[in-house]
């Protein structure tokens, strides 16, 4: 439907809601296939939704390593048969798309309840060989940089926002010390040790000005969640989150060589006027935190500090669950670890959890509202995907 001044039609989530949140614990290396974390987590969706596999007519998959098999293949292997569909590529935005789809799948009739998988594996050379894989349109973008993935790739983006916005190491260093702080209370984080600053700032060059602890380390895992009607959710007695608002942007700043900006910043009118709510009335942001600078990118193009003043808001707020903005309250990627396509769902299945008070020892105090963000850097040159959506206790 068009809104009433006549502008970019709106959908209405009425109706639908995304119940279970789900985690395969994450580990280092795996000799386990994409398959076998991916089977787990509809497992788990099953048991703790306690639904029959013949209910799931709905499915949504993501992953890296599945390949060369794809979401069609993992039906005959999971012995399910959705008359719904879909295979979502898009790194960092797939969790947030994925909903999106997912709900206007149950809201249109084309299934009732929709099971979201994503989930890697991580053998000890399995990172490198998916990095091969990618389009031969990156490897020429980066190559002549002697940039054969991600590091360099990101070290180039985060020096040029150093310089263009006057951030230091030490801002980004407050973001990765107090994700560290909440992965210290979520029971599937990888690193699971305090992490200080002193320790931040010293810790070895990887690609500069890039060092250890800003970059994410990959490992095997999975997270998953349903997507269904209030009805049924309410019939079954699972907790769930409303959907107020999505955006999906791809290319967004065609014109922006250096990727300063993501689709966000396009679309966010859009992602409050939808919800009703703005910036202010957000209780905890999780975003795809592959490097700190694509956090601050986040927290700017969203709103909730102009384009530049990012290091003073990072100077003003804590992070943590219990602060000021809390942020990543399960750590995110920096601190849990990036379980492949995964690391797209981690921010949703957080946001889940948080909003039916089922976070534990790092449950933001009366958290209703949440905001999920994603960004995926399919091709390293570009930044291809960015999603968004409000999420709010039922």
């Amino acid at each position: 439907m068009a809104d009433a001044a006549g502008g970019r039609p709106r959908f209405d989530y009425q109706g639908v809601v995304a119940v279970a949140p789900v985690t395969i614990p994450y580990v280092r290396y795996s000799i386990r296939t994409a398959h076998w974390f991916l089977a787990r987590a509809l497992g788990q969706l099953l048991q703790v939704s306690g639904l029959g596999k013949s209910a799931i007519d709905g499915l949504c998959v993501s992953s890296f390593t599945l390949a060369p098999d794809t979401a069609i293949g993992l039906t005959q292997h999971l012995g399910v048969s959705p008359r719904w569909l879909d295979h979502i590529p898009l790194g960092g935005a797939c969790g947030v798309v994925a909903l999106r789809r997912a709900a206007r799948a149950v809201q249109s009739g084309d299934a009732d309840i929709v099971a979201c998988l994503a989930g890697d594996t991580n053998h000890v050379d399995s990172f490198r060989l998916t990095l091969s894989n990618f389009s031969s349109f990156a490897r020429d973008a980066v190559y002549p940089y002697g940039a054969g993935g991600p590091n360099a790739s990101f070290a180039f983006l985060t020096a040029n926002y150093m310089r263009e916005y006057g951030v230091e190491r030490a801002d980004f260093g407050k973001l990765c010390v107090a994700q560290r702080e909440n992965a210290l209370r979520f029971e599937h984080a990888l690193f699971r040790k305090p992490l200080t600053l002193d320790e931040y700032l010293d810790a070895r060059p990887i690609a500069d000005p890039l060092r250890l602890f800003d970059c994410v380390m990959p490992c095997a895992g999975a997270d998953a969640f349903l997507v269904m009607s209030a009805e049924r959710a309410r019939s079954l007695g699972l907790p769930a989150v409303r959907i107020l608002s999505t955006i999906e942007r791809h290319n967004g700043f065609a014109d922006d060589p250096i990727q300063a900006r993501g689709g966000w910043a396009i679309d966010r009118d859009d992602l409050y006027d939808q919800a009703g709510v703005g910036p202010r009335d957000i209780d905890s942001l999780q975003v795809y935190d592959d490097y700190p600078v694509i956090s601050l990118m986040q927290i700017e193009d969203l709103g909730f500090c102009e384009k530049g003043a990012g290091a003073r808001f990072v100077r003003e707020n804590s992070f943590t669950w219990n602060g000021t903005f809390p942020l990543n309250t399960s750590g995110g990627q920096l601190s849990a670890g990036q379980a492949g396509a995964s690391g797209g769902y981690l921010g949703v299945v957080e946001a889940m959890r948080q909003l039916t008070g089922v976070a534990g020892d790092r449950q933001v105090k009366a958290a209703r509202t949440g905001m999920v963000s994603g960004f995926g850097m399919i091709n390293y040159d570009r930044g291809l995907a960015s999603a968004a959506a409000i999420l709010a206790a039922a």
